[in-house]
């Protein structure tokens, strides 16, 4: 019986088959570990993050956390069970070092002995919890008596307590002008450049500057707008400060996208309404502006998630580690609301996580304000999502 013919059309085995299957499982794997590793990130904010947030009764929400100031936690922790607590840690840090040159038979019973002293060290940080005082600045005050020195370790521990209301509302302001500034100057340059400008050596600088100028260090921007605005201009640290910081240094990726939005339109949008008598400004703002817009708002997305992270520009520009009044409280006139420094949740969390010695008492602070922080980028990226699709929707071409 003769052999069945070979399909010429089907795969065979080859060393340049097996190079692209390995370059596609090293390329599916490096998506993978990214999308892991951001994913681990995310749960692991939401997850700590949501203690602070969260609470076991009726509402629910830990309202005061967002509302209320950030006050000193002052706390309490029973002398008793911390001498115990550190009493085992040495006890288990040198079965730890016997066990290095003990022999396996030895190994196995110190390995029992230490697993003693893990599950009796848990039971005492459950005591120890249970008995440790923590009050914020407002309780503290109001104490009549506080706790026996004898019984008691006191500590304090700035900007732990309390909440991070003025924080969000300073957020929610710096970000809302500075990319509203950004906008409106980044869209009339990509106007120009795109519509109005002829192609030349000078403005293929200016483009090349711009490109540049996206990849400039935030720093480098918070140290600019602190000569200019702050220094030069006289506002002081101040949200106006703030808001052209932010909006310059985000300049540069709203320009260049909106200028490839724009150029995306199809000429005859333009050529059509030039036919029918209308002006070069009125076909750009009727026909070609607003089928770009979608790509302008994604720029805008893009520009939100920057802004709201950086923590340098506005850390010589806008923000106070403390303030305890609202932007809009205590003001002699309305101007008054643009020249006055705010808080801010990026310089924040910088300062809970970096000037203050860490411990389980401003692990709550970090990621209760990095779970908050979180939660407004993507309210303000998912807002502009929703916005770009309804343009989208309205202008099909």
């Amino acid at each position: 019986m003769p052999a069945p013919e070979q399909n010429p059309f089907s795969k065979r085995p080859s060393k340049q088959g097996a190079i692209e299957a390995t370059i596609r499982w090293l390329l599916r794997l490096s998506a993978y570990t990214v999308v892991i590793a951001a994913g681990f990130i995310f749960i692991d904010i939401t997850f700590n993050g949501a203690k602070a947030l969260l609470k076991a009764e009726a509402p629910f929400i830990r309202f005061e956390f967002l509302t209320s100031k950030p006050q000193t936690l002052h706390v309490f922790e029973p002398i008793q069970t911390a001498e115990q607590l550190y009493k085992n840690y040495a006890k288990q840090v040198s079965l730890r070092t016997r066990m290095e040159n003990a022999s396996a038979r030895d190994k196995t019973a110190l390995r029992i002995k230490l697993k003693e002293l893990i599950q009796q060290q848990n039971e005492i940080e459950a005591v120890h919890r249970k008995s440790t005082l923590s009050y914020s600045d407002e309780d503290y005050r109001s104490l009549a008596q506080t706790p026996a020195p004898n019984d008691y370790n006191y500590n304090s521990y700035a900007y732990s307590g309390g909440g991070i209301g003025p924080a969000i509302i300073g957020t929610c302001i710096l970000v809302v002008g500075s990319i509203t500034i950004a906008l409106i100057l980044g869209t009339l340059c990509a106007i120009f450049l795109s519509e109005y400008s002829k192609s030349s050596r000078v403005l293929n600088i200016i483009r090349l500057s711009i490109l540049n100028l996206a990849g400039v260090p935030s720093i480098v921007f918070g140290l600019f707008g602190f000569g200019m605005f702050v220094h030069f201009f006289g506002w002081g640290v101040s949200i106006i400060a703030g808001w052209f910081t932010l909006a310059i240094m985000v300049l540069p990726v709203i320009i260049a996208a909106s200028e490839e939005s724009l150029r995306s339109v199809p000429d005859g949008f333009r050529e059509g309404s030039l036919a029918l008598g209308a002006s070069k400004w009125t076909t750009i703002r009727t026909n070609v502006l607003p089928h770009a817009l979608p790509g302008i708002l994604t720029s805008s997305i893009m520009g939100i998630a920057r802004v709201a992270g950086e923590t340098a520009p506005i850390m010589f520009t806008a923000a106070f580690a403390l303030r305890d009044k609202l932007p809009w409280e205590g003001l002699e006139t309305w101007t008054d609301f643009f020249f006055q420094g705010v808080m801010a949740l990026p310089y924040h969390i910088y300062i809970v996580s970096q000037k203050i010695p860490q411990n389980e008492y401003t692990r709550n602070m970090q990621y209760g304000a990095a779970f908050i922080f979180m939660l407004i980028i993507g309210a303000f990226a998912l807002s502009g999502i929703l916005l770009r699709i309804k343009v989208r929707n309205h202008h099909k071409w």
